[in-house]
């Protein structure tokens, strides 16, 4: 029987990565748009059925979920700007959309549910007392979800990285998509830990628990570790030896700039106050997760680095050869 799953993001990096490995394990996948035949023309798959619609329009959700058995919420407002004022009513949506044609909703999730109390290392049951206001909010959509009674699946990462994601971390505060490799910032002190989630591997994982959702609970959640670096600063310069580039500077993240512009720029404040995370080493726990599927899929990280540096642009050919030569 064929299988239907709508997605709400799919224009975004966990949003897109899931729709191609859902696709890749027979699915059929249904994506909401604002402007469908403009996504379809840069879609990441061109097997993708392009709806109109919009996370705030509770009607074209609906419309959309109709003979759907999943909805993948991977809607979120662009940047960081007015979270309080989005997030929470197209999380309402879905939750509609998804009770009244009998689907499982996939939130995925993010370590800003946790505050300082539970680290360093965090289990699927840690409490959440998050000292942010975007905290409280994620807290605030894992409560809506289990309340509703509409079966969820959770899956919680850290930082996220991939070839085709372009607002994160990574993309925006380490490396400069479309410029090859001269120098690198980042945003931590180089011995703090932290954790790291490769795109692809979270998407197959989603995946490959839908595959078990007769064995789900009726509110899953699962920790995926991902690549965690007891150096966090390890990650840049993996980065700048993938790329061919290992003398390549690391400069410390533009903090300063970042507070003086802070009264001005949504963003910037949204970052501030979220910053405790690259102070304190947090590490997801993921002994659940391997216990139920057997495994946590995993890139290597050259792999998953060269993957990523070439889909944001920013390899060169010798790069790219020194590398392959190395292996």
């Amino acid at each position: 029987m064929e299988r239907t799953a709508l997605v709400i993001g799919a224009t975004g990096g966990v949003g897109g990565e899931t729709a191609v490995a859902l696709l890749s394990r027979g699915w059929k996948v249904r994506a909401l748009h604002r402007r469908p035949e403009q996504a379809a023309k840069t879609s990441i798959d061109a097997r993708i059925e392009w709806v109109a619609g919009d996370a705030l329009d509770g009607a074209s959700v609906a419309a959309a979920a109709r003979g759907a058995s999943v909805i993948v919420h991977g809607a979120n407002p662009p940047g960081y700007r007015n979270w309080k004022g989005l997030v929470l009513p197209m999380l309402d949506n879905t939750i509609a959309a998804a009770r009244a044609v009998g689907a499982r909703i996939v939130l995925p999730g993010t370590v800003y549910n946790f505050g300082p109390d539970v680290l360093p290392r965090v289990s699927e049951t840690a409490g959440q007392r998050p000292l942010t206001r975007k905290g409280a909010i994620r807290v605030e959509m894992e409560r809506r979800l289990r309340d509703s009674g509409v079966p969820t699946l959770v899956l919680r990462a850290g930082d996220f990285f991939g070839p085709r994601a372009k607002n994160n971390w990574f993309s925006q505060g380490i490396v400069t998509p479309g410029r090859p490799v001269r120098w690198l910032t980042y945003p931590a002190k180089a011995g703090v830990g932290h954790a790291w989630a490769y795109l692809p591997d979270v998407a197959r994982t989603i995946a490959m628990l839908l595959e078990r959702s007769s064995d789900l609970e009726p509110f899953a959640v699962f920790h995926f570790r991902g690549h965690w670096f007891e150096r966090g600063i390890a990650l840049a310069e993996s980065a700048r030896r993938v790329a061919g580039a290992p003398r390549a500077r690391i400069l410390p993240f533009p903090w300063l700039l970042v507070y003086l512009l802070a009264p001005f720029v949504e963003t910037f404040r949204e970052m501030i106050e979220m910053r405790w995370l690259w102070k304190k080493p947090l590490e997801l726990a993921n002994e659940k997760l391997v216990k139920f599927l057997g495994e946590e899929p995993h890139t290597p990280l050259d792999v998953a680095l060269e993957d990523t540096l070439r889909g944001l642009g920013c390899l060169e050919e010798r790069g790219v050869e020194a590398v392959l030569e190395a292996r």
